[in-house]
């Protein structure tokens, strides 16, 4: 028997969860060559140069595009040129299962892509009317060479550099594919996942190896590999300061979930799909992100689903420049996915540095999903819980009006409590009382901060909100999550449209299922009645 809800589903049918970090894309800069300035120094005070021109960076980078070449024959390494539009990672896949090696370069592809290089314009002095040279950056179509790896411990991955000044480089490895090579080594035994793991003789060692992936190990693969491959810059250029630094521009944090059996994963996704098609909208994504979102947070607040190659997956647009997914990894597994595309939108810096802080970040943006999820789907309330909200109480010596289910006001203010649930600011009176005046229907006159001040004080002393320290500021508590939405939810989808088929007015009433039963029920009653109306009595 297959469990009905979300939360019996990933309580009942997981036999193997893990979290971790998934895919790294990371920027390799000099940090001492990002302005024009830099630039400058670099070819003036470094290399002594009288002036600082982009004549100087042309037999940089005629050298470095030779040394790649000089490179690929020296190794044996296939230099293959990328057509446009073409999958690379078809291309990496096809020669991944030809490489028996335990590391070494798969092979070098080549592709034309823009890139911010530097450029000279002519600017007027203010002071001498006078032009000058200013070396500015401009983006310019230049070749970009991939060196396609595979890392004895972190298994493939790629950098890629650009083959113009400064030589920005891209990064990118993967965290499963690092669990796996670990687990290999170890002789922990397996069964691969696409980009996962199915099952594992030891999932606590699993996820020990996830959690050991630390910004240490990271640096240190990328600079082993740096001083294999070819280098624009010279020993005395590194010797100076003039070396590369790691950033984040892409980190994906994900938490997959193995079913017992592919059919437990069907039903699961058909229950998410089914009762969180909502979860794009603003107020679910300042929930599962605990950030503030306002009109002016930027961003498209959508849900989106797919089915590619017959396997369903949710995606959200979600905070800012950042965002989240659900998937099925071969109906066996749920993979829920956080993908930070700019740090900044958190308040954390680029730096590799800040790997721990992102990785807090984006697990828990996954687990609040998940329990957004649940909740909205298994929110049903206890008789006793719902006497407790429901009837008058005294609290700390205080009386609690009930929060009646039949009272709009009260339905109403369940309804806009949702939407304040999870903001890391907390609601206020005046932020919350627009709203209710809109819930209500009346102008914002109509509805009096003292009213609301009525309505917090109920919200707070049944426990469903809760004031933050010195402030004037109330959180949703875990209890108001459940409340509010079982509430709103039997309303709208039980009490509002049952009852509307009871009436004649309703133009869709005869067609409907709880129209016809009660119709049925009112003649079989009508005729019962007739039919004791014309026996005598019998005592």
């Amino acid at each position: 028997m297959i469990g009905q809800t979300v939360r019996e589903l990933l309580e009942g049918k997981v036999v193997l969860d893990i979290e971790g970090i998934d895919r790294l894309y990371l920027n390799l800069y000099q940090p001492m060559l990002q302005t024009g300035g830099g630039v400058a120094t670099f070819f003036k005070a470094h290399r002594g140069a009288k002036v600082a021109s982009t004549a100087l960076m042309g037999p940089m980078s005629h050298a470095f595009v030779k040394a790649i070449g000089d490179f690929a024959k020296r190794e044996g390494v296939e230099m293959v040129t990328f057509a446009k539009g073409q999958r690379k990672d078809e291309v990496t896949r096809q020669r991944l299962e030809g490489f028996s090696a335990a590391e070494g370069v798969l092979y070098i592809g080549k592709a034309q892509e823009k890139f911010a290089s530097f450029r000279v314009i002519k600017k007027i002095s203010t002071h001498t009317a006078q032009p000058y040279p200013w070396l500015t950056r401009g983006a310019v179509m230049c070749n970009h060479y991939y060196f396609y790896l595979v890392d004895e411990d972190f298994g493939p991955l790629f950098i890629k550099f650009a083959s113009y000044f400064p030589y920005t480089a891209r990064v990118c490895l993967n965290g499963h594919e690092y669990a796996k090579r670990q687990l290999a080594k170890e002789g922990i035994a397996f069964e691969a996942l696409d980009n996962g793991v199915l099952s594992c003789a030891d999932p606590v060692r699993l996820q020990q190896i996830l959690n050991e992936l630390d910004a240490a190990k990271i640096e240190a693969l990328v600079r082993k590999w740096l001083a294999r491959l070819p280098d624009p810059f010279t020993a005395a250029d590194h010797a100076a300061g003039f070396n590369p630094k790691l950033s984040l521009l892409q980190a994906e944090f994900s938490r997959t979930q193995v079913f017992d059996r592919p059919l437990s994963g069907r039903h699961l996704f058909e229950q998410i799909i089914r009762e969180n098609i909502d979860l794009g909208r603003p107020s679910k994504v300042s929930l599962i992100f605990n950030r503030r979102i306002n009109k002016r947070t930027p961003g498209t607040f959508s849900t989106r689903l797919t089915h590619p190659r017959g396997h369903p997956f949710a995606r959200q647009v979600s905070y800012k420049f950042s965002k989240f997914k659900h998937y099925s990894k071969e109906w066996r597994a749920l993979r829920t996915e956080t993908t930070i595309n700019n740090t900044h939108d958190f308040g954390v810096g680029r730096s590799l540095t800040n790997l721990p802080a992102l990785r807090a970040i984006g697990f828990n943006a996954n687990r609040r999903l998940l329990e957004v999820e649940t909740i909205s789907q298994d929110c049903t309330l206890a008789a006793g819980l719902f006497d407790l909200v429901t009837q008058p109480q005294v609290v700390d010596g205080q009386r609690a009006p009930g929060l009646r289910f039949d009272d709009a006001r009260v339905m109403a203010l369940l309804h806009v409590l949702c939407l304040f649930v999870g903001l890391p600011a907390g609601l206020r009176n005046a932020s919350m009382r627009a709203w209710m005046a809109q819930a209500l229907g009346v102008p914002l006159e109509a509805y009096s901060p003292g009213r609301m001040t009525y309505d917090l004080r109920r919200l707070r002393l049944h426990g469903l909100i809760e004031r933050a320290p010195h402030s004037h500021c109330y959180q949703v508590t875990n209890l108001g999550l459940h409340v509010a939405l079982f509430f709103t939810k039997v309303h709208s989808r039980i009490l509002r449209p049952g009852l509307s088929q009871h009436f004649d007015g309703c133009p869709k009433a005869p067609n409907r299922p709880i129209a016809t039963a009660m119709r049925r029920l009112q003649e079989a009653l009508r005729a019962l009645f007739d039919q004791a109306k014309l026996e005598p009595c019998k005592i």
